[in-house]
C-alpha cells in the first residue's frame, strides 16, 4: 500500500433515494445487485438482506416483464426497511408499474431506442421522470460502454469515451427541461483508466450531479477487485463518486462480498491507502460480467472461471477475452474483445471483435475457444 493525499468531497447537490441521501458531502453509499432471478421470490428476498446485511445501502434488482414486475410487489413487501433500485432493461415502459415499489429507477440511454421509435428520446425521458416524479423515486442515468445510444456513437466517431460523457450530459438536460433533479448519472467501462477518465470529464461540466461508480465487466476476483480499485482510488482521491459499486462474477452465496470490498476501498480511501500494481493489465484480459439477474444460465459464472484457467497460458499475451451471461450486455459488450463468449440459456456464442464465429453447447465451447486463442497468438507471432 502506498499512502496519497485525499482531497474533499465535490460539494454536489443532494439527491434523496428513499430514507438514504447521496452526494453534497454524504459519505459515499455502497450498493449492490441481487443475482437471483427476480421471480424467485425466496430467493431474492434472501439475496436482498443479505446485501444489506453486509452494508449495502442500497440494493438493485433487474425488472423485464409484468411477471417480475408482479413479483417485485411481493418482494417489497417482503423487504421493507430496505433502499431498492430497480433496473429498467430494453422496455422502459416497465418504469410505470415498478415505480410504486422501489425508491430508484435506473435507465440505460442506449437501451431507449429499442421500442416506440416513433416517439422522441427526449419524449420518453420526460415521461420517465413524470413517473418518477409522481412515485417519489430518484433516477440514474447509466451510460455503459457497451450500449451507449447510436446517435452518439455517429456524432463522435471513433471517440467512445466522449459518446459516454455527451450521453450521460444530454440527459441530464433531458431531465432538467422538464423540471426533474432527482437524478444521478453513471459512466462505466472495463477499462479502469477509461472510468476514471470519462468521470473526470463528466464531473468537470457538471460538478453539481452525485456520480455513481462501477468498473462494467470487472470480472472475477482478485481480478476484478484490483480494475475497481484502480478506478475507485483515483476518483474518490479528487472527491469524484458519491456511490459505487464494485461489480465482480462471483456465485449468488458469494454476492455480498461485493460489498464488503466496496466498504474496505472507500475506509482505504479515507485513510489515505493506496495500491500499487505496476505491470497490471499489460497481459491477458478476462472481462465478465457481474452475476446478476439477468444472466440466463447459472453456468455462466463457472464457464467464466474455467476461461480464466484455460487462458492462463496466455498470460503474456495482450489479449482481451469477454465472457458475458446475457442477451441485454451479451452483444454489444463482446465487440471490443478479441475474443468473446456471449452466452444464452443453453448455447454461448463465439466471438472475433464484432463477427460471430459460431454458436456451442456450454460443453463445447472451450475447445473451440482455445483454437481460436491459439490461432489469434499465432497470427500476431506471424
Amino acid at each position: 500500500m502506498e499512502r496519497q493525499d485525499v482531497e474533499q468531497p465535490r460539494a454536489t447537490r443532494r439527491v434523496r433515494i428513499g430514507s438514504l441521501e447521496v452526494g453534497g458531502g454524504a459519505p459515499v453509499a455502497v450498493q449492490s445487485m441481487c443475482a437471483t432471478k427476480t421471480r424467485d421470490i425466496d430467493a431474492t428476498v434472501e439475496q436482498v438482506h443479505q446485501l444489506a446485511r453486509a452494508g449495502a445501502a442500497i440494493v438493485r434488482i433487474a425488472v423485464d416483464n409484468e411477471k417480475e414486475v408482479e413479483a417485485l410487489k411481493e418482494i417489497r413487501a417482503l423487504t421493507d426497511g430496505v433502499t431498492l433500485s430497480v433496473d429498467l432493461q430494453e422496455n422502459y415502459r416497465v418504469a410505470a408499474t415498478v415505480a410504486p415499489y422501489v425508491d430508484k429507477i435506473r435507465y440505460n440511454p442506449g437501451h431507449l431506442h429499442h421500442i416506440e421509435r416513433s416517439k422522441t428520446i427526449a419524449d420518453k425521458v420526460g415521461w420517465l421522470a413524470d413517473v418518477a416524479g409522481d412515485h417519489d423515486c430518484a433516477i440514474r442515468i447509466g451510460v455503459n460502454c457497451g450500449s451507449v445510444a447510436p446517435e452518439f456513437l455517429e456524432r463522435y466517431p471513433g471517440d467512445q469515451l466522449e459518446a459516454i460523457v455527451q450521453s450521460a450530459l444530454y440527459h441530464c438536460e433531458l431531465m432538467e427541461r422538464v423540471g426533474f433533479d432527482r437524478f444521478v448519472v453513471s459512466l462505466k467501462d472495463s477499462d479502469p483508466e477509461k472510468v476514471v477518465a470519462a468521470n473526470t470529464r463528466f464531473a468537470e461540466v457538471r460538478p453539481d450531479v452525485p456520480l455513481h461508480l462501477g468498473v462494467t465487466e470487472a470480472g472475477m476476483p482478485p481480478e476484478g477487485i484490483i480494475k475497481s480499485r484502480l478506478a475507485f482510488e483515483k476518483l474518490l482521491a479528487r472527491g469524484i463518486g458519491d456511490t459505487l459499486r464494485v461489480s465482480l462474477t462471483l456465485p449468488n452465496e458469494r454476492k455480498h462480498e461485493e460489498v464488503e470490498v466496496g466498504h474496505k476501498i472507500i475506509q482505504d480511501v479515507e485513510a489515505g491507502r493506496f495500491i500499487s500494481v505496476p505491470d497490471f493489465g499489460k497481459g491477458l484480459n478476462i472481462i465478465s460480467c457481474p452475476s446478476c439477474s439477468r444472466v440466463e444460465n447459472e453456468s455462466f459464472v463457472e464457464l467464466a472461471q474455467q476461461v480464466r484457467e484455460l487462458a492462463a497460458y496466455a498470460a503474456t499475451h495482450r489479449i482481451t477475452i469477454a465472457v458475458m451471461g446475457c442477451r441485454v450486455n451479451g452483444p454489444g459488450e463482446t465487440d471490443d474483445a478479441d475474443l468473446g463468449l456471449w452466452c444464452g440459456p443453453s448455447t454461448v456464442n463465439l466471438k472475433k471483435k464484432d463477427v460471430k464465429v459460431g454458436t456451442y453447447g456450454y460443453a463445447e465451447v472451450l475447445p473451440r475457444l482455445r483454437a481460436e486463442l491459439d490461432r489469434l497468438i499465432a497470427e500476431r507471432a506471424a
